[in-house]
């Protein structure tokens, strides 16, 4: 009696690639290991920055691990600072009377004579949002801040100040932001970041936003203007922020005197690890690719980027969690998987480390059967 193996593939558009060492699924395996992170610290989160009391609840992580996660659900509104003001409402508004603007390399005062500056700024003599009175263009009404405020700007609201509030969001109120985040921060060894997903969550009740899409920003002649804190409105998420200011404006500096001194929590990113208010500039301290280091009082830990830099969080060096509940949930893939390609909230990895690449895939599933042949 002979064996023969027939494989069987469902729903599967294509194999990219097959790595070494890999065949029929047949691979190698991550093997997650703790972080030194001590975790979410639930005390740490201020009263009223939270819609319900954090949770936990199974989740699976994105090399496949399955794991115990905390259900985090901010309010989307600060409990501790005012939002706004966001945008000059003439050329000749100085600081107080505006919020700021950052570009990935520099942070500026967002007051009058930024607007005049423009055109200086970014060497294209169409940046004019103003006319000739001096009266800055400003999204003043639900239908304009939508209309601009949308990666294919609507044409009457370019060269625009964009600003927005509440009322003009899709719901009308702020808008609560929900997060799976691991109770145990652990790593493949992998260095991931994500691509128009949220970064984690802060202890005043908002979501750390990716950065800001300011090549689109700019390309509409707009500017989106944040407040003091480093926040601003888009109609989706509401008030999100993109960059640690501790509300000093354009005017932040160093956080601290002494540059080894250790600063404030600000919030906790996907992956479980927390994260500190900026080093000071001059700071000594070597930090990781991730902006991290461990110490012994608070274990190993982020320190958010300076807001020019327009991204909070610099990358995760743990594993962050499958959100099914959300459609746009963090990316970050096993290693040896082309993320670009798949949707990752969508399909439950199960191959981690082992260098297969699939495209296209819906519900892909690998079937091995054995039959018996028939006697002749």
């Amino acid at each position: 009696m002979k064996k023969k193996i027939i494989v069987s593939i469902a729903t599967l558009s294509g194999i990219v690639a097959l790595g070494v060492g890999v065949a029929l699924g047949i691979g190698s395996t991550t093997v997650s290991e703790s972080l030194g992170a001590p975790g979410i610290d639930i005390a740490a989160f201020k009263d009223g920055s939270l819609t319900q009391p954090i949770t936990e609840e199974p989740c699976t992580l994105t090399n496949g691990d399955e794991t115990t996660c905390y259900r985090i659900i901010v309010t989307g509104q600060p409990v501790d600072t005012t939002i706004g003001p966001f945008c000059p409402e003439t050329t000749s508004a100085n600081a107080g009377d505006s919020g700021i603007w950052l570009d990935g390399s520099t942070i500026y005062d967002a007051d009058g004579q930024f607007i005049l500056d423009l055109s200086t700024i970014y060497g294209d003599a169409k940046w004019k949002l103003y006319d000739d009175s001096g009266k800055v263009n400003i999204t003043d009404s639900k239908e304009a801040f939508q209309g601009a405020a949308r990666p294919d700007v609507l044409e009457e609201y370019k060269y625009h100040c964009v600003e927005g509030k509440f009322e003009w969001t899709n719901t009308g109120e702020a808008v609560p932001i929900s997060v799976l985040v691991p109770v145990d921060p652990v790593s493949d060894g992998a260095v991931t970041t994500t691509t128009g997903a949220d970064l984690g969550v802060t202890t005043n009740g908002l979501v750390i936003a990716a950065s800001a899409p300011v090549d689109a920003i700019l390309g509409a002649y707009t500017i989106a203007a944040f407040d003091d804190c480093g926040g601003h409105f888009n109609p989706i998420e509401g008030y999100h922020l993109h960059a640690y200011t501790d509300c000093q404006g354009a005017t932040y500096g160093n956080q601290i005197d002494d540059p080894n001194a250790e600063t404030a929590l600000v919030g906790y990113a996907l992956d479980g690890v927390a994260v500190f208010a900026p080093l000071a500039h001059d700071t000594t301290i070597q930090l990781d690719e991730c902006n991290g280091r461990t110490t012994d009082k608070d274990g190993y830990h982020y320190y958010a980027q300076s807001p020019e830099l327009n991204r909070v969080v610099k990358c995760f060096k743990g594993l962050t969690a499958v959100d099914e509940s959300q459609a746009n949930g963090p990316v970050g893939p096993p290693p040896g998987v082309l993320a670009s390609f798949i949707n990752p909230s969508t399909i439950p990895w199960v191959i981690a480390g082992g260098g297969v690449l699939v495209a296209g895939v819906t519900a892909a599933s690998l079937v091995i059967r054995r039959r018996k042949a028939k006697k002749r």
